[in-house]
């Protein structure tokens, strides 16, 4: 036989060197089915949930359906392949024609028949023929279609995103039904390949940034991407920056609002989260919700986040500054008040603040951990008890408490966890350098922070867009919301084909 001739060999317990693989996977498939079947149980030795379905036609012609048995749907392999094959009275060249299902292709090597039983996909070899029929019979288990729990909203859509990537490709197609929406796909891995999909609006995106997220796809090499978080720290700009340059979402309607303001989409098989890019910083301080409520509401609510980012990064580094240094600046009531509250302290400002920020940490991860009745009653209960007890003890003062806490509802406040994790980081290097140099030391770490966000980049465009540099058409959706009729362009900074998405579309169309 031809696996014989290959130097193959087959034992008790059939198995096959990386050598001897990569060499049947690189040659054609076999005319006699034998062969190939005897190959198919070399190649996937130790499988048992490879099927392989020996059946003969009316007529005598002997074929095989193959499949992995969790990844197919049974139904339509019975009523769709083996019923129709089974009845069969004369052979035939256009096996294609015979098989009622919408996606089938002849495949003539062995790498395409396993890439294709990998991906749910069903192969019918036929005995004298050197091809074989790949067959769309997917139908792995999935989770049903549910809102996302850390992206909740009260007037927007209720759908998020499934471990699916043709069911989240589609989901996106009901928000934009428009032939000018294209998909790229791509394959990102050696071991568990994985399809990478990229949607973008053909006649809006700049083709510059879809040239340079294939090239930074094309240059991964991994054995396999499992989620979007690993896809997104292998093509961010910068890898050391604590904010982040892409967003990952689990929302259909907030990839298809960046979508349509000229930036692209990254739907990864296997994964709940589309990354979207690219983006400027005031960028995570805005939700889809923002759009679908009044501007008077939405420019407040929006205010408050920006609000909630200062308090939750400065806030404790300069409560350290003016107890440690700055006391002066206290009015003498407050000054008494805290001179009491504090006088049983017998650590450093510091060191309490370091604490009760931990503590936090602590509290916040173990309530994400448990299951949600548990985690929720040891948030409450445990910040309670701990706070009180803590107080009691000495060992932090109400002041503290009070200061810690502002800040953690500062932080909950934001709508984007990616930078809602990044401001909780940078809150202890602003509180280390406090205590060293005072207000002086705030002053130092603002201009770090500020010089780092200028010079940071998201898929070339300027994460400090359209502050730096300036872009006042783009301020109309920035720190507030206008009326939405009065934004009549698309971001600028996204530098699309088109600047203008509603009113006169001969005004300013064409960049």
């Amino acid at each position: 036989m031809r696996f014989r001739r290959q130097g193959l060999k087959r034992g008790k317990h059939p198995y096959l060197t990386d050598d001897q693989a990569n060499q049947v996977l690189s040659s054609p498939i076999y005319r006699e089915i034998t062969d190939n079947i005897t190959t198919l149980k070399l190649l996937f030795s130790q499988s048992p949930d490879l099927i392989i379905r020996k059946c003969k036609t009316k007529f005598g012609l002997e074929v095989a359906v193959v499949y992995f048995t969790e990844l197919v749907d049974q139904e339509s392999i019975n009523k769709h392949i083996l019923q129709p094959v089974l009845q069969l009275e004369e052979n035939r060249n256009d096996w294609q024609s015979l098989i009622t299902i919408g996606e089938s292709s002849y495949i003539k090597n062995w790498t395409e028949v396993e890439k294709g039983l990998f991906t749910g996909k069903s192969v019918l070899f036929i005995d004298g023929q050197k091809e074989a029929l790949i067959l769309g019979t997917e139908g792995w288990p999935e989770r049903s279609i549910e809102e996302p729990k850390a992206e909740a909203a009260i007037k927007g859509s209720h759908q998020g995103f499934i471990e699916s990537g043709k069911s989240n490709v589609a989901l996106i197609r009901r928000y934009l039904p428009n032939r000018e929406l294209k998909i790229k796909e791509m394959t990102v891995g050696r071991r568990g390949q994985t399809k990478v999909s990229l949607l973008y609006l053909a006649d809006v995106a700049n083709p510059q940034f879809l040239e340079e997220l294939v090239l930074r796809i094309n240059q991964i090499d991994v054995d396999a991407i499992l989620n979007t978080g690993e896809l997104e720290q292998y093509i961010e700009d910068d890898t050391f920056s604590p904010f982040p340059q892409l967003q990952v979402t689990e929302r259909p309607d907030t990839v298809a609002s960046h979508i349509l303001q000229g930036r692209i989409a990254l739907v990864v098989d296997r994964s709940p989260g589309v990354i979207v890019g690219p983006l400027n910083f005031s960028a995570f301080f805005q939700s889809v919700e923002d759009y679908s409520t009044r501007w008077l509401v939405a420019s407040f609510i929006r205010l408050l986040r920006f609000t909630g980012f200062v308090i939750a990064v400065f806030l404790p580094s300069l409560y350290i500054a003016i107890i440690s240094f700055h006391y002066e600046i206290i009015p003498v009531n407050l000054m008494i008040s805290i001179g009491e509250s504090r006088a049983q302290v017998p650590i450093p400002t510091i060191f309490e603040a370091l604490l009760m920020e931990l503590i936090l940490e602590m509290l916040r991860e173990a309530g994400i951990r448990l299951p949600s009745p548990i985690g929720q009653t040891v948030g409450i209960v445990g910040g309670i008890v701990i706070g009180e007890a803590i107080v009691q003890v000495g060992l932090v003062s109400n002041m503290m408490v009070i200061v810690v806490a502002l800040t953690a509802i500062a932080t909950f406040i934001m709508p984007n966890q990616d930078m809602a994790a990044s401001i909780r980081l940078i809150r202890f290097p602003m509180m280390i350098i406090a205590s060293f140099m005072g207000i002086v030391g705030i002053v130092f770490g603002l201009m770090i922070l500020t010089a780092h966000i200028i010079s940071l980049k998201s898929l070339g465009v300027p994460y400090s867009t359209p502050i730096m540099p300036l872009h006042l058409s783009d301020m109309k959706d920035t720190f507030i919301r206008v009326p939405l009729k009065f934004m009549g362009k698309r971001p600028i900074s996204n530098d699309p084909k088109q600047l203008r998405r509603q009113g006169n579309q001969n005004d300013g169309e064409k960049r």
